[in-house]
């Protein structure tokens, strides 16, 4: 607990890149939910443009309303 999920277009990041994102989230998460840093995990998912919609749009932002916190804007 607890746990952040993120799934992206490729191109992959690059390992400063995703030390970066890391360390911003795990962050984030520390002050939102005062916890240690030991217990925060935190999964980077590519997903190809072509199944972005199935694969996330429609599960989880279209079916997921009641507990996606950020809508996008496009």
């Amino acid at each position: 607990m607890p746990h952040v999920s993120i799934k992206h277009f490729p191109p992959h990041l690059d390992a400063d890149q995703t030390s970066t994102l890391v360390a911003a989230i795990t962050n984030a998460v520390r002050a939102a939910f005062s916890c240690d840093e030991a217990v925060i995990s935190i999964t980077l998912e590519p997903v190809a443009r072509a199944a972005w919609n199935e694969r996330v749009y429609v599960p989880d932002i279209v079916n997921s309303t009641a507990t996606l916190v950020k809508v996008p804007n496009y």
